[in-house]
């Protein structure tokens, strides 16, 4: 018996017309009434009353028509539950975490935490919070490492995902300092020119928040989007070379701040509190990763 029949058989049990059903399997007529006899030979009677238009299920068929159905979703589960077995036993621990977080705050906490257990080898993908969120989403990754505001509700903030606190930063407004050692693009200066800001882009968390957080509020304020970026890295870069002001994590930039490379542009009423957060399915993610997830979160 070849599955493809048991989509045949859907499509016509559907329908009623062979021709239809045809077009809809991207197949020839001839060929696919061909299938749909071999199905009927397999199985050893008629599934279809051909008598009238449309063709209808004949008794047998109604029956067959649960089981195809049963037949068809147990094998789509295939790939899914032969994944989760072989997690079950795999030792490898994936992660997908924001840039910012991959070259800051992981490298520390993964430090911290194999000072308390054995861990075992780690895949990490790097990317926007929208790419990380995808990740998960497909199940290609157990575990997601992203900053978090409750403003800024994401995909991964709802059921069946779960997620625990680790740690907390915060966005601070900066800028590239003058000769005096105040910021070259204050906000809310006695100049009234609009201030050159520097932004993240759609796909950025960090965007998310702010825009969740900021946006209604800057509007009160004269300022100009000059460059748009996804990575806090290159925003960093651009305000270290006097471009403007952005809101950049803490934990990026804290060295720039003590060496006064940078400088507060803002009062502190313009700083976001942002989360830490490590979010994980809610299923059974396999001895390894669920021993790492207590570890991780009684840390916490």
């Amino acid at each position: 018996m070849n599955f493809i029949w048991l989509e045949d058989f859907k499509a016509l049990a559907a329908t009623g017309n062979f021709s239809r059903a045809a077009e809809e399997r991207h197949s020839s007529q001839p060929a696919f009434s061909r299938r749909i006899r071999a199905l009927e030979e397999w199985v050893g009677t008629e599934l279809f009353d051909r008598s009238s238009q449309p063709a209808r299920l004949t008794e047998v068929g109604e029956w067959f028509s649960g089981i195809a159905q049963e037949l068809i979703t147990r094998v789509e589960r295939v790939p899914g539950d032969a994944r989760r077995m072989a997690e079950a036993s795999s030792v490898t621990l994936r992660f997908a975490s924001t840039h910012a977080l991959s070259f800051t705050f992981l490298p520390r906490w993964l430090r911290g935490l194999e000072s308390q257990t054995t861990l075992g080898p780690v895949q990490l993908v790097s990317d926007v919070l929208q790419r990380c969120e995808a990740l998960m989403l497909q199940g290609q990754v157990q575990f997601v490492l992203s900053h978090a505001h409750h403003q800024a509700q994401g995909a991964l903030d709802a059921e069946p995902y779960r997620s625990a606190r680790i740690g907390e930063d915060v966005l601070i407004p900066v800028s590239a300092p003058d000769a005096l050692g105040q910021p070259r693009h204050p906000l809310g200066g006695t100049d009234r020119a609009a201030v050159p800001v520097l932004r993240y882009s759609e796909e950025s968390g960090l965007g998310r928040i702010l825009r969740a957080v900021l946006e209604r509020r800057l509007e009160a304020f004269p300022v100009q989007h000059v460059f748009t970026a996804h990575l806090a890295s290159v925003l960093r870069t651009m305000v270290l070379d006097g471009r403007g002001l952005a809101w950049l994590p803490q934990s990026l930039v804290q060295e720039d701040l003590d060496q006064h490379r940078l400088v507060n542009a803002a009062g502190s009423e313009w700083q976001v509190p942002l989360e830490i957060r490590l979010y994980r399915a809610h299923e059974v993610l396999g001895r390894a990763a669920d021993a790492f997830w207590k570890s991780a979160t009684g840390v916490a």
